[in-house]
């Protein structure tokens, strides 16, 4: 679960970790009334949607040389008129992609003057299984850049969980960001703060970018990204308060209600697995056999026919879906649970593309049966290559 930056930054603000004065606001007249309330002269109004790249964004409603969603302004006057251009139109950025993201909240911040910025991001390294920090000295809007033309200019370690965070890792940090002096000692006091932050919330990823010096010498975090591992939040009844539900595609918000891992993709085979190791393998074969996946979707392993239901409505509620295939392999999971789930909800919503299925396993033969008397135009497969051969015969046929 990802939040907005005002809210990271209110999180962040609790463990003692350094952030300019902000307030958030959902209307205009609310952030000029934020800016009041801070001491000025200059004041940042920033876009807030769950996506990186806002400063060098483009607003669709707006012209090609308007300014993006981050944004200086020097009096109440700029920051209304900033509000009005954000508020209700729709920010694209490159993390958004070309649809955008409609701008519904506000963040206006006091303005500072920076004299350098940095990159710092913790986040779990799988390789290690530990939480790693990630240091650059080159922070700010290009730092996509940076790690894809100077790699070694972004320096990585990771904490041993049986010490936790010790002074050399603050040292490590420091060195890392070319601090030396006070500005050293504030920065490993930084790391060792966001250090629990990361721990006390569970968190899946905290970067900051900016991590800036000002002018007087102070280390402040100036932009703050938070996401959390979903699967820890049952422990964290106030973060899911936090949850903004408008940012987040509708059909993931749908497939939450059922417990089912749905994630979609940008191609036109729609895939319902059981298993993400399966999910995956069977995503990779699509491609191989020259199609794209719709979709990541794993129903879990003890999924009732209402959850294969719910599955099944789901992708067949994107419209870029041009076929489907369902590969299960039943052991926990019943492959006539899952046949008499995927015969409903294709009834259901009255099917009009090609539906290949592949099942193996418990009561398999139960949900051929199943399939095969259902009167639905179901194209069975023996196997993984089997089912992706057919389902993009199937799709090219039908084109």
């Amino acid at each position: 679960m990802n939040i907005h930056e005002y809210q990271a930054k209110e999180l962040l603000a609790k463990f003692g970790v350094p952030v300019p004065a902000g307030f958030a606001a959902l209307t205009v007249d609310e952030a000029v009334a934020a800016a009041a309330k801070l001491p000025g002269p200059l004041y940042v109004v920033k876009a807030q949607i769950h996506a990186g790249g806002r400063g060098k964004g483009k607003f669709k409603e707006l012209a090609p040389d308007a300014k993006g969603g981050v944004r200086l302004a020097r009096n109440a006057e700029e920051v209304r008129a900033a509000a009005a251009d954000m508020l209700g139109n729709t920010l694209v950025t490159v993390q958004t992609g070309e649809h955008g993201k409609q701008v519904n909240r506000l963040y206006v911040t006091d303005g500072v003057d920076i004299a350098k910025e940095f990159y710092l991001a913790l986040l779990v390294d799988r390789v290690t299984g530990r939480v790693a920090f990630v240091a650059s000295t080159e922070g700010g809007m290009d730092i996509e850049t940076v790690a894809h033309e100077s790699p070694e200019k972004i320096q990585t370690f990771a904490v041993d969980p049986a010490t936790g965070f010790m002074p050399h890792h603050g040292r490590a940090v420091a060195a890392a960001l070319g601090l030396k002096g006070d500005l050293a000692k504030q920065a490993a006091n930084v790391a060792s703060k966001l250090y629990d932050a990361f721990l006390g919330t569970d968190a899946a990823q905290i970067e900051i970018n900016p991590l800036a010096v000002t002018d007087d010498g102070k280390l402040l975090v100036l932009d703050a990204k938070v996401g959390f591992d979903t699967n820890a939040l049952f422990r964290h009844k106030d973060l899911l308060e936090l949850r903004d539900e408008t940012e987040e595609d509708p059909s993931e918000l749908e497939a939450s209600k059922y417990d089912l891992a749905y994630i979609k993709l940008d191609g036109d085979i729609g895939c319902m697995v059981n298993g993400a190791g399966l999910a995956m393998a069977t995503m990779d074969i699509i491609k191989l056999n020259g199609m794209f996946p719709a979709n990541f979707l794993d129903v879990g392993g003890g999924a009732n026919k209402e959850k294969v239901t719910a599955a099944f409505k789901i992708i067949l509620a994107d419209p870029a879906v041009k076929g489907i295939l369902v590969n299960i392999f039943g052991g926990i999971m019943k492959c006539d649970i899952i046949a008499e789930g995927i015969v409903a909800a294709a009834k259901e919503v009255n099917l009009s593309v090609p539906l290949v299925v592949r099942l193996e396993g418990t009561n398999v033969e139960e949900g051929k049966k199943i399939l095969a008397t259902s009167g639905l135009a179901i194209v069975p497969a023996n196997d993984l290559g089997d089912a992706a051969r057919k389902i993009v015969a199937e799709v090219k046929a039908a084109a």
